[in-house]
């Protein structure tokens, strides 16, 4: 087990970043206005199978290779800088929607809402770098387990957390729309602030060097 303080750190600080928006809270929300609070936790069980996947990689040594890949690692970044560009302009374009408001989308499958979560978190290079520079500052290699158990303890955290706080935003997704659908204005603001974070986001990713 990690030392209780430096547990608590790192679950701290990873509060804040799934507070922080990016691609799996835009796609959870569009998914539980569109499909339902079922289809927005059924795309959830996918984001958090790439986090499992993210946190194995990381506690066996795996994510370290792909970082030592100057050519892996910037087509996996680029490509996430990309995807949060398309976001940005998906909801500053003209006739954008924010993405709370409700849209008539064709429902997916179970499997295809999963693979989709699975596939926007598996995308953001951003949850491969946390891991290889989080975890190894709240590791005590002596006297507190394993390296690998302790990995995987932290790893848990933060999924156990994002879980939490995204299963929230599903649930009270139908909520918050309904709230902004009634402020036309709020819906404007709210859009634009989305837009621009994501693009903020995604400028960062994509001038970023490799750590």
């Amino acid at each position: 087990m990690p030392e209780l303080p430096n547990l608590l750190a790192f679950a701290l600080i990873s509060l804040c970043m799934v507070l922080t928006p990016g691609p799996n809270m835009v796609y959870l929300i569009s998914r539980s206005i569109c499909q339902g609070r079922t289809a927005g936790l059924i795309s959830l069980g996918g984001v958090a199978a790439g986090f499992v996947i993210y946190m194995l990689c990381a506690a066996l040594g795996i994510t370290a290779l792909l970082l030592a890949v100057p050519f892996a690692y910037d087509t996996l970044r680029l490509g996430g800088a990309l995807y949060l560009l398309y976001l940005a302009w998906q909801a500053v374009k003209p006739g954008g929607r924010s993405p709370f408001q409700v849209r008539d989308l064709p429902a997916d499958s179970p499997h295809k809402l999963f693979t989709m979560g699975l596939v926007t978190n598996l995308l953001n290079p951003k949850i491969a770098v946390m891991y290889l520079s989080l975890l190894p500052q709240f590791i005590s290699p002596s006297g507190h387990g394993s390296v690998l158990a302790q990995s995987l303890v932290l790893g848990s955290t933060q999924i156990v957390i994002s879980l939490c706080v995204n299963a929230v935003i599903a649930m009270m997704a139908g909520s918050i729309a309904l709230f902004l659908a009634n402020r036309p204005t709020w819906q404007v603001a709210q859009r634009w602030l989305m837009g621009t974070v994501l693009a903020g986001l995604a400028v960062r990713m994509a001038v970023e060097s490799r750590r």
